[in-house]
């Protein structure tokens, strides 16, 4: 059988948290942190190994919180996403703080992953359905060797997926009428307006519309090993594109998707999750959070003590 990888992208800065490290938070009744809610599901899922991959100066915290703890119950691995972590012949533009974005995270993971794995975000909840339908598809019909890249996706319903306390981005999909995707298009400033009707805007900050039964990409996919070759091809490619004074542009695996599967390189197969999505994008959003976990365990989805 595979080995399954569960690749968790824990590096992210948190700024919209209020510079805290959102990932860290604890959410759980025992000081459970979101990451253990996702890992308890992969493992029970029947994944085989974690990797987080995390920046460098938090790793002291980072295993303190959650890593020495999920190395008792499963095989864990470190990868590390650092901004200087670039190709040959190139090198940080002033004024660039953040990393490169998702494509670079998990490419930082490519010595570590033999077999399918699976990406997710660390801040997000994303509820058991996933974690199953990813897993089973990756073992028994993800096509290796095929031409094309055999990819899947957690196709979350954008309703499912809106935060009461701001705004948020997501991969808004099209599907084919074989339910697989089509396209997927990062959209922004995606919120419910006054009047019931739902507002976002597209990379250019002009307003387009989205509709709340929509699929929308959570950064959950399920993705070949033969990927990592495609990510560290491409990224020198995206860096050589970026214009003088581009200091904020990101390699993003959503964008990378998209472009594979219109030139015909990539077949992504949408696994619809009816979970309700939660997560701390912002500050104001731990409490609601504490509370649906408290409803979880209430209702027999997890144990009070997950490990």
């Amino acid at each position: 059988m595979k080995e399954t990888a569960l690749v968790i992208m824990a590096a992210g800065i948190g700024s919209r948290f209020g510079g805290g490290i959102k990932q860290l938070e604890p959410v759980g009744p025992g000081g459970e942190i979101i990451m253990d809610y996702s890992i308890y599901d992969a493992l029970k899922a029947g994944f085989d190994k974690i990797v987080f991959i995390i920046r460098k100066d938090l790793e002291k915290d980072f295993r303190e919180v959650i890593g020495n703890r999920i190395e008792k119950v499963a095989k864990v691995e470190y990868a590390f996403q650092e901004l200087e972590d670039l190709p040959a012949g190139f090198s940080v533009p002033e004024g660039r703080k953040k990393p490169w974005g998702t494509g670079q995270a998990v490419l930082s993971a490519k010595n570590l992953i033999d077999g399918p794995f699976l990406v997710i975000n660390a801040d997000d909840y994303y509820g058991k359905e996933g974690f199953q339908k990813i897993h089973d598809y990756m073992v028994e019909e993800m096509k290796e060797d095929s031409g094309v890249y055999d990819m899947c996706m957690g196709g979350f319903i954008l309703r499912n997926t809106l935060s009461d306390n701001g705004t948020v981005t997501r991969g808004v999909c099209q599907l084919n009428g074989d339910g697989t995707l089509k396209d997927v298009t990062e959209t922004y400033e995606i919120r419910m307006g006054a009047d019931g009707a739902m507002q976002a805007q597209n990379e250019q900050g002009e307003p387009v519309s989205v509709d709340l039964d929509q699929h929308v990409s959570m950064n959950m996919w399920g993705l070949p090993a033969a990927f990592m070759d495609e990510l560290e091809k491409g990224f020198p490619e995206f860096l050589a594109g970026l214009k003088d004074g581009d200091i904020k542009s990101e390699y993003l695996l959503p964008k990378i998707i998209d472009k594979l599967v219109k030139a015909g390189r990539a077949k992504v197969t949408v696994l619809e999750t009816r979970d309700k999505w939660f997560g701390v994008t912002y500050k104001e959003d731990k409490e609601t959070v504490v509370a649906a976990i408290r409803k979880l365990i209430a209702d027999g989805v997890y144990p009070e003590k997950l490990f």
